[in-house]
């Protein structure tokens, strides 16, 4: 089935050698565009459909022309401060604790 992979990690993608990839370089988990802007999703959907039909070659990958807005995400994307390590740390913690009670449930 032929298929379209829109996504925010390139070097991720290009990897796994996708037959189509539409590139939006946004923040990891958004690569529909920000939230609740339904016109930017529908360009984004729109390039992914146009990509389908144009797409010529294996490993066909564009990139959107689509832009966040400001570039800050940038500067903070997963960043780890002073002021952020313990709660970050504890986060983590609790996030390893829920997954280890999954693990331990039966079936």
């Amino acid at each position: 089935m032929p298929t379209v992979v829109l996504g925010s990690a390139r070097d991720i993608v290009l990897h796994c050698g996708v037959p189509r990839f539409l590139f939006v370089d946004f923040p990891l988990g958004n690569p529909c565009g920000r939230p609740w802007d339904d016109a930017m999703q529908r360009r984004i959907v729109g390039e992914a459909v146009t990509l389908f039909e144009t797409a010529r070659a294996p490993g066909t990958t564009v990139e959107s022309p689509e832009r966040w807005g400001s570039d800050d995400w940038r500067r903070r994307y997963m960043a780890v401060t002073p002021d952020n390590r313990d709660e970050l740390a504890r986060r983590g913690e609790d996030l390893r604790r829920r997954r280890a009670a999954r693990e331990r449930r039966p079936v």
